[in-house]
């Protein structure tokens, strides 16, 4: 018996030892993966749109495919968002970003910073997308006028044995372009100030620490600069400045990855972790079905086709089709039918109605003057009574509007350029009030130029508001990518507008004689003749 005794003792001490090793293979079992999906400034995008060259481009039902593929081969996946998910298409807009807050509870989002832009409506409404959202919204520099955070200042997240902590920054910025009547009663601190005390406590809780923050790629201040000064810091994920990156910019051995806007790539970090310590680390900003133009004029996906999650899409339009019924809305009448018809060749009543709104959203921020393409402006206003509809027939491109720093001499290079451009062209400008100029066709030069009632000082600097597609060189205005500062406000020109006629009510088409013409240029004779669009 005492030999049965010893043999069954013997038998539970090497079950014994043999589950220790078990357990102690499972907690060094060497290195694993840990993919990290993110996007940036999303503004509005909920549901696939044109992005040229292509069609049905990104959208979050296309996401959401993604996100499953990548989740369907790797076992360890955060997904976050750096900040700027309000302010889009109406899809989203109207409704304060209800669409998105879906999509994204339907993708799983771990996280979420709050970019500048979240404080674009009322905090009731911010504090209602918190609530429906089931990520938290991540932010350590802005705080209630109590001294309350506004936000979860970070999280940390267990992975394998791994913590993981995530913390959110918003740009300081915040304070000076964010609407005052809703971010005056706000404690917004110094991002990297509040990142040097917040690092060190953070590498004490956490093996691996990551920044979600929408600061913009810049030179002098964001991302680059928050590396710079503050080490400990794993991985950037940023936003603000709707950077495309093809590879990490790296900065004091910690790496920034940005993916672009609006949902049109997503970013994938695949980080390599042994013993606690990230090993290896690879980045790509993969395209969510964009699509290029082939030589036989044929569109093909840059990779390949990701198909449509049809659950999340059939939850989501229904809000398009409610847009519809919203665009009917009444929101002013005109006196009499602003005409487009030369809005290519000479200043017009449309062009100054277009230019003065985009001024009045801006005026605040010390923007001299708005301009814009005569091209962009696609239809008349009629008289009588003015529907979202109109608008949105009058400016159908998802053109946002940019405010941006010139010197004095990049502003005369500008009415040089102007001064070139054919009547007929699309280029041809469309000015507010703040700005005045004689083009003299038969000398080739712009004259008379006078900004805010005075001539440009080449060695002042003067804030331009403009569209976001001239802001980057289109229709030739490359004077435009010379800019010391841009600051895209990420609102549409056609919301823009709506709010303009709101406000104003009542417009009726008069002549502000801002651009004065000497002789003519009319290079594009043919086309105009044959009625084709330049």
């Amino acid at each position: 018996m005492r030999k049965i005794y010893a043999i069954v003792f013997i038998s539970i001490i090497m079950l014994f030892f043999a589950s220790c090793a078990t357990v102690s293979v499972s907690q060094s079992s060497g290195p694993f993966q840990l993919v990290v999906l993110h996007t940036n400034d999303h503004h509005g995008h909920p549901l696939a749109f044109e992005y040229s060259p292509g069609k049905n481009v990104a959208g979050l039902p296309a996401r959401a495919t993604y996100v499953n593929e990548i989740k369907a081969h790797y076992d360890n996946v955060l997904v976050l968002d750096a900040g700027d998910i309000n302010t889009g298409e109406p899809e989203s807009f109207f409704f304060n970003a209800e669409t998105d807050i879906v999509g994204y509870n339907y993708i799983g989002y771990d996280a979420m910073a709050l970019g500048n832009h979240e404080f674009d409506n009322p905090l009731t409404v911010l504090q209602k997308q918190m609530k429906d959202a089931t990520f938290p919204f991540l932010c350590a520099n802005i705080k209630n006028k109590d001294g309350s955070y506004l936000a979860k200042p970070y999280i940390i997240k267990e992975i394998n044995g791994v913590k993981v902590a995530i913390f959110g920054l918003t740009t300081s910025e915040t304070k000076i372009v964010g609407n005052p009547k809703i971010v005056g009663d706000l404690i917004i601190e110094d991002e990297v100030e509040v990142a040097k005390k917040l690092v060190p406590e953070l590498r004490k809780k956490a093996d691996i620490v990551i920044c979600l923050g929408h600061l913009g790629i810049y030179d002098t201040y964001g991302s680059q600069i928050l590396a710079q000064k503050v080490s400990g810091i794993d991985l950037i994920i940023d936003g603000h400045s709707h950077t495309y990156l093809e590879k990490p910019i790296v900065v004091n051995n910690t790496p920034i990855v940005s993916a672009y806007q609006w949902g049109i790539y997503m970013g994938k970090a695949i980080l390599t972790i042994d013993k606690k310590k990230i090993v290896n680390f690879e980045w790509s900003a993969d395209p969510i079905n964009v699509q290029k133009k082939n030589a036989d004029g044929s569109l093909s996906y840059v990779t390949k086709q990701i198909p449509e999650d049809m659950a999340l899409k059939t939850l989501l339009m229904p809000y398009k089709a409610k847009v519809e019924e919203v665009l009917a809305e009444e929101i002013g009448e005109a006196t009499d039918t602003f005409s487009n018809a030369d809005s290519r060749k000479r200043e017009t009543e449309i062009g100054d109605l277009v230019a003065d709104a985009m001024l009045s959203y801006v005026k605040d921020l010390g923007v001299s003057f708005a301009i814009n393409n005569g091209g962009g402006i696609r239809a008349d206003l009629p008289k009588g009574k003015i529907t979202k509809k109109s608008i949105y027939t009058i400016l159908p491109f998802s053109n946002t509007l940019v405010v941006l720093t010139l010197k004095g001499s990049d502003l005369i290079e500008l009415f040089n350029f102007i001064a070139t451009i054919p009547q007929g062209k699309g280029a041809f400008p469309q000015v507010s009030d703040g700005v005045s100029f004689t083009i003299n066709y038969e000398k080739g030069t712009c004259e008379n130029i006078l900004v805010g009632g005075k001539p440009i000082d080449p060695d002042a600097t003067y804030k331009v508001a403009t569209n976001s597609y001239m802001a980057t060189g289109g229709d030739g205005y490359v004077a435009f990518t010379k800019a010391i500062n841009s600051y895209d406000t990420s609102m549409f020109q056609r919301d823009i507008m709506i709010e303009y006629i709101k406000t104003v009510k009542t417009v009726t088409p008069i002549l502000k004689n801002r651009i004065k013409i000497i002789g003519t240029k009319t290079a594009m004779f043919f086309m105009n003749l044959l009625g084709i669009a330049a």
